[in-house]
């Protein structure tokens, strides 16, 4: 594999977890999950959506291998399994909480928000 090959692989790989960040949903979803297990209730409790798109996204975050889950009766428990995209997910979005906020003095071409919004 050329070194060319292989940057590709690295921004193609890049692309498809960011696509898998992108919604805000799952990014609540692993935050909620990021301190231990919850089960589908317990989520719904704190992310505001239905039940049935809740289930989609934890069955997509699942595949994926960010979230591990188990069968305890009729419940299903979610828990992070990948600290890795926990803690891109954490960095990102404190720095971009720094940004928000309108005493942050950061020169505008090292901003991660375009524009300062």
């Amino acid at each position: 594999m050329t070194p060319q090959d292989n940057q590709t692989k690295v921004f193609e790989s890049v692309a498809e977890l960011f696509s898998l960040l992108s919604t805000p949903i799952r990014l609540r979803i692993i935050s909620a999950v990021c301190n231990g297990e919850k089960n589908v209730s317990e989520l719904l409790a704190e992310i505001e959506t239905t039940q049935p798109n809740m289930s989609q996204h934890l069955s997509t975050l699942y595949r994926s291998g960010v979230l591990s889950r188990r069968r305890e009766g009729t419940q299903i428990y979610y828990s992070l399994q990948s600290q890795r995209v926990a803690t891109l997910c954490r960095a990102v979005c404190t720095q971009v909480a720094i940004e928000l906020d309108g005493d942050a003095e950061i020169d505008p071409a090292e901003r991660l928000i375009p524009n300062g919004r």
